[in-house]
């Protein structure tokens, strides 16, 4: 309602009132004890009508005011956040954008009616999309900032790397409830930096290297994972029968953990003498320069995984096989005159449970392969896959 006019109303009120009551005051059949008295209560009425609605009036005037205070305070956090010299973000807890400011459209190229409605995910380089989803679920049950050191792909033709720090929010029950991103291009000399630290040297500080000779089991930590400065370890489970099923090899700057996996028996095993160097999860959370160290190396364990269930999607025997010894070659084969050498002595026994077969049937492929000429075999009995 428009309070002006309803002031002016019941101004025009009273004053019809008192213009009824001159009128009245003359009429013969209306009993002069009666009309002050109801003429009185009207008129009192009317003069409180009158007093609420400049009250209101009042009430009104001082609303805008506030109004016009939130408004400009809104602006000017709406300024903060649209003119802010970094890309800003703010998503649901599953990373979807829902506001982004105009650094954010110019850093990634992408007007923002398309930002809107679109995965964080889509702008991180494939490689590492498997690492940020992990990094994503831990940062949802952390307390604290996460800095998160990664590769953005913006389009076909750009691609740089950033820093993306995760803030958390959350309702008054301690539920996320959204999360807010400010990314950052870093600087080629910021990049440069981070690339020229030695890793081993990095993961040896502070840390205590742990060795273990060949044929050893290694207690796994489940707060932890083990980062491989030199030797081989072999993953493994076992199935309900008994039989050992290969999970992957752990090469050396490569990682493994049983908190990288959900299998309820995970079992790490020497092949060759190997160092160890242990790290706390705690660590991928308060160490930006970790955390870009290890992505990476756990993504290749992820990518090795993957490897090993195509092998085991491979129907054919003697595809599993080939596919397998070609695993082998990329994971621990070593260029020599005659091809390449595979670096470990894997028994059949081990070879059969990799490709889902008994160690007779192997040893059977195997002697086929080697009257083939595709493999033999040197002096320590290293198997050399033939080009």
């Amino acid at each position: 309602m428009n309070i002006e006019l309803f002031i002016q109303r019941a101004e025009a009120l009273h004053k019809q009132l008192a213009d009824l009551y001159q009128t009245a005051s003359v009429l013969p059949w209306i009993p002069p004890d009666l009309l002050p008295q109801a003429f009185k209560e009207l008129y009192s009425n009317s003069k409180m009508v009158q007093l609420a609605a400049e009250q209101l009036y009042q009430h009104n005037a001082e609303l805008l005011q506030t109004r016009s205070l939130l408004e400009a305070e809104r602006l000017h956090y709406y300024d903060l956040f649209e003119f802010a010299p970094d890309a800003y973000f703010v998503t649901n807890v599953e990373g979807i954008i829902q506001e982004a400011n105009l650094a954010a459209v110019q850093l990634l190229n992408v007007s923002k009616q398309m930002l809107i409605g679109q995965s964080m995910l889509n702008f991180i380089c494939i490689e590492e999309r498997e690492n940020f989803r992990l990094e994503l679920n831990r940062i949802l049950y952390s307390d604290s900032n996460k800095e998160i050191l990664l590769c953005i792909q913006a389009d076909r033709d750009k691609v740089f790397d950033a820093s993306l720090t995760v803030t958390v929010v959350r309702n008054q029950s301690g539920k996320p409830t959204g999360l807010r991103w400010l990314l950052r291009h870093m600087t080629q000399n910021e990049s440069n930096n981070l690339a020229a630290i030695n890793h081993d040297e990095f993961l040896c500080q502070n840390r205590p290297i742990h060795t273990y000779s060949k044929g050893e089991d290694i207690p796994l930590n489940p707060l932890g994972i083990f980062y491989v400065r030199q030797g081989l370890v072999k993953l493994n489970t076992f199935c309900e029968t008994g039989e050992e099923i290969l999970l992957g090899l752990a090469t050396p700057t490569m990682v493994f953990g049983s908190s990288m996996t959900s299998l309820a028996i995970y079992q790490a095993t020497t092949l060759t003498d190997v160092e160890l160097i242990s790290i706390h999860l705690n660590e991928l959370s308060l160490n930006s320069t970790l955390s870009h160290i290890l992505c990476p190396k756990i993504n290749q364990r992820l990518k090795q995984t993957e490897s090993l269930l195509f092998l085991s999607g491979k129907r054919k025997l003697e595809d599993r096989l080939n596919y397998f010894l070609q695993f082998l070659k990329q994971e621990v084969g070593e260029l020599v005159p005659d091809g390449y050498r595979l670096n470990i002595r894997l028994t059949h026994e081990d070879i059969a449970s990799a490709c889902g077969t008994t160690r007779v049937t192997i040893t059977r492929l195997i002697g086929k392969l080697q009257q083939q000429g595709l493999i033999s075999f040197d002096s320590k009995k290293h198997i050399i896959i033939r080009d």
